[in-house]
């Protein structure tokens, strides 16, 4: 390919992907694991919001919650079975209770131990919470059932070392190799477009380096997950467009994210629960990713990925990452541009016909593919999802 030699190569994706259950010691099923244990599904969940807008949210293409506030309850619960809403909550007394109920397909180990907790009256905050205690309650959650997996979220620190919401383990990134033992499920959560500080504000792949670091501590033994923002949360300044929102989706699942949870919270300049649908645009770009995420589980779900793709940017400030899996003769090609900028990038992958058509879904156009290799354009945060089938070679 000598125009490749007028392009800068980036990157060489090569198993990146590789499924967090192949080589490690957790189950990769659960017998109450429910959904979960479905290859034609992704889990695309909502964060601690009311059981009462689950029809809304199913809507949206949510398909799971976790969290749920001061639950659950047997209100809660029921209103979530009522909808076809699957949940990961607390195992409170009400959840025990419903340990035979497919409404819950996992527990929920509480939220961002890693950070410096709040001490009692207002005094200011404390450490974290210690690893091995993480690791002790995560064995009593097990102990009383085993049946259903355990997830844990964990906060800034996972992606940011020098965040000082952990306090007096600010830049003790060796933590968090201990904090993965204490759960089956992992996730933690970082909000570059709508963040303050300008260490992070704008860099949307710390979203990216977050996942690649929970698979590297946890060995690929645990299933990571990750947060995705959408509102201003608490920066009545700045808020992720759509498509920055599409590029964290897609940045997340190419590093090997199983699994999303939208936090839809605003608390500034007001405050709304359910700030998703105070904004149509956004609810209507998020419906949009969901559904085809969903139209792609058995895909994303499936064996390791193709190793070997090269793909070269004609702008080196502008890498572009891609996941490409195959199902039977048809190769699926997931990129996204790791930083804000325009670039072409080209693409080669092996294995592919001399001659093939890369329909670009959602976008009404189609490529050749010529020897297992096409170029096309990335815009700003740009995100292209390829299905390449094979033409005649005629």
């Amino acid at each position: 390919m000598k125009q490749l030699i007028a392009f800068v190569l980036i990157v060489v994706v090569c198993g990146i992907n590789a499924r967090a259950d192949d080589q490690g010691s957790a189950p990769s099923t659960f017998s109450n694991g429910g959904v979960l244990n479905d290859p034609s599904f992704f889990p695309v969940a909502i964060w601690l919001q009311s059981p009462a807008n689950a029809a809304r949210y199913h809507d949206a293409g949510i398909n799971l919650y976790v969290g749920l506030w001061k639950g659950p309850t047997e209100e809660q619960l029921a209103d979530l079975k009522r909808h076809g809403m699957h949940v990961i909550c607390s195992q409170n007394a009400v959840g025990l209770k419903h340990k035979d109920d497919p409404t819950i397909v996992a527990w929920m180990h509480g939220d961002e131990p890693d950070n410096a907790q709040s001490l009692p009256g207002g005094k200011g905050y404390g450490p974290p919470i210690l690893p091995a205690r993480i690791v002790e309650d995560y064995q009593r959650i097990r102990t009383a059932d085993q049946t259903r997996p355990v997830l844990l979220n964990l906060g800034q620190g996972v992606a940011w070392d020098n965040y000082i919401g952990r306090g007096v383990r600010r830049n003790h990134p060796e933590d968090y190799a201990e904090y993965v033992q204490g759960c089956d499920i992992v996730s933690f959560d970082i909000y570059p477009a709508c963040h303050d500080d300008p260490a992070v504000a704008g860099k949307l792949w710390f979203v990216a380096d977050g996942v690649s670091r929970l698979r590297k501590w946890s060995n690929d033994r645990k299933r990571v997950w990750n947060c995705i923002e959408c509102t201003h949360i608490d920066n009545p300044k700045a808020v992720a467009t759509p498509q920055q929102v599409k590029a964290e989706v897609w940045m997340s699942i190419i590093r090997g994210s199983r699994g999303l949870i939208y936090f839809v919270h605003q608390f500034k300049p007001r405050f709304i629960e359910a700030g998703l649908f105070d904004d149509p645009q956004m609810l209507a770009a998020v419906k949009r990713i969901n559904l085809r995420i969903q139209s792609l589980a058995q895909i994303l779900n499936s064996a390791d990925p193709v190793d070997g793709v090269t793909i070269a940017s004609s702008v080196s400030e502008t890498p572009i990452e891609a996941m490409v899996k195959r199902k039977g003769d048809v190769t699926y090609v997931f990129a996204v541009g790791m930083r804000s900028g325009e670039t072409k990038a080209q693409f080669l992958i092996p294995g592919l016909p001399q001659n093939s058509k890369a329909e670009v879904l959602d976008e009404d156009r189609s490529l050749d593919v010529k020897s297992g290799a096409f170029e096309d354009q990335f815009e700003h945060w740009g995100v292209h999802l390829y299905r390449i089938t094979p033409t005649s070679d005629k």
